[in-house]
């Protein structure tokens, strides 16, 4: 029988954390411990596992070997187990407290996040809850790696290693400027946008999605400006540079610069994007993960985000 190695929890979760942040800096500040505490046990479950886990590259920070990816991805989903066991141990599945973290989708968060954790705060005093900004991909590699317990955003198409909640459909919309010559319509056809220039908002899968509903309706647009900023889209948009797509209706239709457009409904039948709270298949629910999983569905039902209306 091959000789288990000497590795502990306490390695692993400080490999996990400066393998999130690619920083022994970084991960020493969250653990609340000193930097060289964190590179010595580093060091130490290195030699315990015989393999080199970062590529050390002084001024820039760290890089992961394919064996410190692997042992990332393993170390994550075995310190959530861990954490899930200790609790059920301690009798506290049921308490909503601790901590959890969230990748939510870069477009969702000013519409969900703020409210969301004010109502946390409100309801669940002991429970702290960490926002990850990301897009889709972020979002599935912070889950997968046991960096996030909880996804919040778009539905483009997951594999079965994910577990999804609708809560609602965001229906897209057009944006012009306030003082373009189709403004004034209550609703717009595609093909009216046919001849126009257009202004993508640029993020993985949701550059596709956009384009593909243009597609659908026989419009292939001369694509002036991409950006992954959705206050640069609408800005770019209210100067006049072109037309854009969105899914979110913020409240104001004044952009950073003091520029003004109007959003308008699109009177062919497109797909709206559901809205969904993503989890991995193989995560048993916490209570506190329950907690803001209701929460975002009860922003949802009542109104106090744009989305779940004509978002």
């Amino acid at each position: 029988m091959s000789k288990t190695p000497g590795v502990t929890t306490a390695q692993l979760a400080y490999f996990a954390e400066a393998a999130d942040y690619l920083s022994m800096t970084r991960a020493a500040e969250n653990l609340l411990v000193a930097q060289s505490a964190v590179s010595s046990s580093i060091a130490q479950l290195e030699r315990a596992v015989g393999v080199q886990l970062f590529i050390r590259k002084p001024a820039k920070g760290l890089i992961l070997t394919a064996a410190g990816e692997r042992l990332h991805h393993e170390a994550r989903s075995l310190l959530t187990r861990l954490n899930e066991a200790l609790e059920s141990a301690r009798g506290q599945e049921n308490e909503v407290r601790g901590g959890l973290v969230l990748a939510c989708f870069v477009t969702l968060m000013p519409f969900y996040i703020p409210g969301l954790l004010s109502q946390l705060r409100s309801q669940h005093p002991d429970l702290r809850v960490e926002v990850i900004e990301t897009d889709l991909d972020g979002m599935l590699e912070a889950l997968r790696s046991g960096r996030a317990q909880l996804g919040l955003g778009y539905d483009f198409g997951f594999d079965g290693s994910v577990h999804t909640q609708e809560v609602t459909r965001a229906q897209p919309h057009i944006i012009l400027s306030e003082k373009h010559r189709l403004a004034r319509k209550p609703s717009i056809a595609l093909s009216d946008l046919q001849v126009e220039p257009m202004v993508l908002l640029d993020l993985p899968v949701s550059r596709d999605y956009f384009l593909g509903i243009l597609s659908a309706a026989g419009v292939e647009p001369e694509v002036r400006y991409r950006s992954g900023n959705y206050e640069t889209v609408r800005s770019l948009v209210a100067k006049g540079h072109g037309f854009s797509i969105l899914n979110q209706r913020p409240v104001s239709s004044v952009t950073y610069d003091g520029g003004s457009i109007v959003a308008l409904s699109i009177s062919d039948s497109v797909r709206p994007l559901p809205v969904v709270i993503v989890s991995l298949n193989d995560v048993r629910p916490t209570a506190r993960s329950r907690a803001v999983s209701d929460g975002i569905r009860s922003l949802a039902v009542s109104g106090n985000t744009d989305i779940g209306t004509d978002a």
